[in-house]
């Protein structure tokens, strides 16, 4: 599961897993709630991880909107933003390394993120990194949520 900021095109998170259970989903954004605040909306594809009880009670509970795409539609137009992470995640970095386990994956998976965020200028930021805009910017932040698969 990789987690986007649209506003800042930061990655604020990539969970690495066999699997992934509402629970965990949830626990997820906890944690990025403690570190950056609550989120003006969420964006999902309908992964049942992303539509279970336990979500949309988290969802309601948080008072964090909770928007889905079209059902079998991972359309560039509904979540353009993370489909063109999730490119680039993939051309970079999954397609590059062979993991030989979860902890190997998470360690170069995380050095990969970091490097994302703090090193790649993006001309649709004005030439500035992620992390530039993240640590500039006042507006709330609208984090985008995708199913890695």
């Amino acid at each position: 599961m990789t987690i986007i900021d649209d506003y800042s095109r930061s990655c604020l998170g990539i969970v690495i897993d066999n699997s992934l259970t509402g629970h965990r989903v949830c626990q997820e954004l906890s944690l990025l709630i403690s570190l950056y605040g609550k989120p003006s909306m969420l964006l999902s594809d309908n992964g049942p991880e992303f539509t279970s009880k336990q979500v949309l009670s988290w969802s309601r509970s948080h008072q964090v909107p909770w928007h889905y795409i079209e059902p079998g539609c991972p359309c560039p137009y509904q979540n353009g933003i993370n489909e063109s992470f999730n490119g680039r995640f993939r051309d970079e970095c999954l397609n590059e390394y062979l993991f030989s386990s979860l902890s190997s994956a998470r360690r170069i998976i995380e050095a990969w993120r970091w490097d994302y965020n703090h090193s790649r200028a993006h001309g649709s930021l004005g030439g500035r990194t992620p992390i530039e805009v993240m640590k500039t910017s006042t507006r709330e932040k609208k984090i985008s949520l995708y199913k890695w698969t």
